[in-house]
Order: C-alpha cells, then sequence, then structure tokens
C-alpha cells in the first residue's frame, strides 16, 4: 500500500496515474503543516477523468445493488452523475449544504470538513427524503480523509430512512480514516512539513 503521509518537499505538483490516465494535481497548503494534492480541477472539469473513474465506481458498487446514488453537495456530484448513469438510475441526490427557502421539511446534519474552516450543513429535503426513504443507497464523494463528510452524510440518509449499502470515493486521502467499509479507486499521501 502506498504511503498515506510524505514530507513535504516543496513540489507544486503531485502526479498520478489512473485507470491509465496520467493527471497532476496542484499540492496546496491548508493549514500550518498540511498540504494535500487538491483533486478540485479533475473532479470540477475533466471530462475524460471523471467518465473513466465513473464508470469504474459503478463497476465496483453494482454488486451492491443500489437504487439511489446520495452526495455531499457540490465537487463530488458530477462523479455521482457518472455513476448513476452506468448504473443505469435515472436519478441521484444530492444532499445540500444550506437550508433553501424552498424547503418545507428537511432533515440535516453538521459537518466539519477537513478543508473548510466552519462547520457546514448536509441537508435533504422532502424530494430527497421521499427518493432514499427504503432504498438501497450508496454514498459517494471525490475523497475520502478523515471520514467526517461521508459519516455525516450516512446520518442524514440514516434519518430519511434509507438503507446504506456501499460508500464509494476515489481516493482514500491520508491517515485518518481506517475502517475498511469504503470502496475506493487509490490512496491520496497527506504532506507534512
Amino acid at each position: 500500500m502506498e504511503e498515506r503521509v510524505r514530507k513535504y518537499d516543496g513540489s507544486k505538483y503531485y502526479e498520478i496515474n489512473m485507470l491509465g490516465l496520467k493527471r497532476k494535481m496542484p499540492i496546496v497548503k491548508i493549514s500550518d503543516n498540511l498540504w494535500i494534492a487538491s483533486d478540485a480541477e479533475l473532479v470540477l472539469g475533466d471530462v475524460e477523468f471523471l467518465s473513466r473513474v465513473g464508470k469504474e465506481l459503478a463497476c465496483r458498487v453494482a454488486k451492491y445493488k443500489p437504487e439511489v446514488v446520495v452526495v455531499p453537495e457540490a465537487k463530488a456530484i458530477v462523479l455521482a452523475y457518472e455513476i448513476a448513469k452506468n448504473l443505469n438510475h435515472k436519478e441521484y441526490v444530492v444532499a445540500r449544504k444550506e437550508v433553501k427557502g424552498y424547503m418545507r421539511k428537511y432533515v440535516s446534519e453538521e459537518v466539519n470538513s477537513i478543508t473548510t474552516s466552519k462547520k457546514q450543513l448536509l441537508v435533504l429535503d422532502e424530494i430527497g427524503i421521499s427518493k432514499v426513504h427504503g432504498r438501497r443507497v450508496c454514498l459517494v464523494d471525490d475523497v475520502i480523509s478523515t471520514g467526517s463528510t461521508i459519516s455525516a452524510l450516512e446520518r442524514l440518509v440514516q434519518k430519511a430512512n434509507g438503507i446504506i449499502v456501499c460508500k464509494a470515493a476515489i481516493w482514500v486521502e491520508g491517515p485518518w480514516y481506517t475502517a475498511n467499509d469504503i470502496i475506493y479507486l487509490d490512496i491520496l499521501p497527506i504532506f507534512v512539513g
């Protein structure tokens, strides 16, 4: 297994080779002695990359027979779309990051992500609740670091009475998340000073 923590050497990019695609991810500082390889450019615009990883993740989660894919807003939405499309689903569900004025009934869960400086909400409105209630759910995110977002998403779906059958991500990042319940394609190291 690839090492999860590396000494930061001043590099500007972290190079990956995933499913035959070579890409460079910018290394960004997120605290005094912590840098991460940012996947924002890949998951927010690289059509070839998202198509390929979405198809591969769909193949890996298909054996769990999910009926709906649920994703937190916003970076991993296109990934969830690709997975749902490859599973032949007609829809997927996005957990919003705030309560919107049009939401009459909703469930919410707080989350504090490693890349966000303050607490956020994940919210399912009554339409989202109806789409997951009693159904087999695959939770999707682009990166699992500490596990706080995927855990909050799991609690949210449970509040909506969804049946979580699997969790999937492109990467597990760093040393924090050690549970063996994520379907992922690769390890993403963190960099320390």
